[in-house]
């Protein structure tokens, strides 16, 4: 079972010279999708109100169906089990996202982060390499968290 769920998310997240446009569109969320489950499980607990953010995060940017949510949320999370690096998910990002697209993913990293009301050291840790991996600057780096965090104290 799990070879199979591993050849289906290979074949959908490294491209071929005849993919399409919803492949394209396919292989980076499922690269997002994997990157922000990465994010979820790095204080090794996941908190019920992180994979509500996940969902709802998902749901609000790629506008999924609810099954097609769930199956990229399981291929996110396989991948992201069985990747030895970010560089899989990132190198994806860099080459289809724009300096924007990559500044949101970074807020919802951020979002993610914070849903759980505790910002776990380990989490800012991986929030920062992704954004240095994907070639955000610092100052944007900083400006979604403080947006985030700010956003979340007026929510409460």
């Amino acid at each position: 079972m799990l070879g199979t769920i591993r050849q289906f998310f290979e074949s959908q997240l490294f491209s071929t010279e005849q993919e399409s446009d919803q492949d394209r569109v396919c292989r980076l969320q499922l690269a997002s999708a994997a990157l922000m489950f990465e994010l979820l499980k790095t204080d090794r607990h996941i908190d019920d109100r992180e994979t509500h953010k996940l969902k709802e995060i998902l749901t609000d940017r790629f506008q999924l169906p609810a099954r097609q949510l769930q199956e990229i949320i399981e291929l996110a999370e396989a991948e992201s089990a069985a990747a030895v690096s970010l560089y899989e998910f990132t190198s994806l990002v860099n080459e289809h996202y724009d300096y924007d697209e990559k500044v949101q993913l970074i807020r919802h990293l951020w979002e993610l982060a914070m849903a759980d009301d505790d910002l776990d050291k380990y989490e800012e840790q991986m929030i920062r390499r992704t954004a240095d991996l994907i070639y955000v600057s610092h100052s944007d780096f900083i400006k979604t968290k403080l947006a985030v965090r700010d956003a979340r104290a007026t929510e409460n």
